[in-house]
């Protein structure tokens, strides 16, 4: 089940717009501290920049909204960012749009598109992608039986299968939605006539 959208890695984008250099940074974060902590970072790399704007969302119902204008006139930017976050339904990131001046005033809709559109760049070279809640089961299975389970896996559509470690026996772990999990138990006990042991079970959010 998807919980949300957010954003695979760290991304970055630059753009020249009537002279002035805009460079977005991207970054997924899980809380505000994560996020303050890259927004200093990119402040500190660029501290000779005219504006480090930064805008930050979080949360799985985006009940982290936050941004500031560094400067610019007040709603040209940061707000606008956030805006453009939530409008995309990405959450669980921060965005820090760094400007040198070039010398030509952009007037407040330049100033809006050029901060969005850099924005947008940025997530999209960060890459957008799902997070979904996922089941991961841990089994212990004979090697005789693990072809059987490589073929369920590929043909059946039913389940991933996301580790394998060998040792006397196999220990995979297998990656299912959690409504499927019943069904995966029982298609791996009858393939294995009873004989896989379950060992772990657990839920998780995957990026996919």
């Amino acid at each position: 089940m998807k919980l949300y959208s957010t954003v695979r890695g760290q991304g970055q984008a630059e753009q020249i717009i009537e002279k002035s250099r805009f460079i977005a940074y991207v970054s997924p974060v899980e809380t505000k501290e994560e996020a303050d902590a890259f927004i200093a970072s990119i402040r500190k790399k660029h501290k000779d920049a005219t504006h480090n704007v930064p805008a930050m969302v979080l949360g799985d119902k985006f009940q982290v909204q936050w941004a500031s204008d560094d400067g610019e006139p007040q709603g040209t930017s940061g707000a606008p960012m956030v805006q453009l976050i939530v409008n995309e339904g990405i959450t669980n990131v921060v965005v820090v749009v760094t400007r040198y001046f070039g010398g030509i005033k952009l007037g407040t809709g330049g100033l809006v598109r050029a901060y969005t559109s850099s924005a947008k760049l940025g997530l999209e070279a960060a890459g957008v992608c799902d997070v979904e809640e996922m089941c991961l089961l841990t089994y212990e299975i004979d090697y005789t039986y693990l072809s059987k389970l490589q073929n369920l896996a590929s043909s059946g559509g039913l389940f991933t299968i996301t580790d394998t470690a060998y040792t006397d026996v196999v220990r995979v772990t297998l990656c299912l939605a959690p409504e499927k999990k019943d069904e995966v138990i029982s298609a791996v006990t009858n393939l294995s006539g009873g004989k896989a042991a379950l060992k772990n079970q657990c839920v998780e959010f995957v990026k996919k």
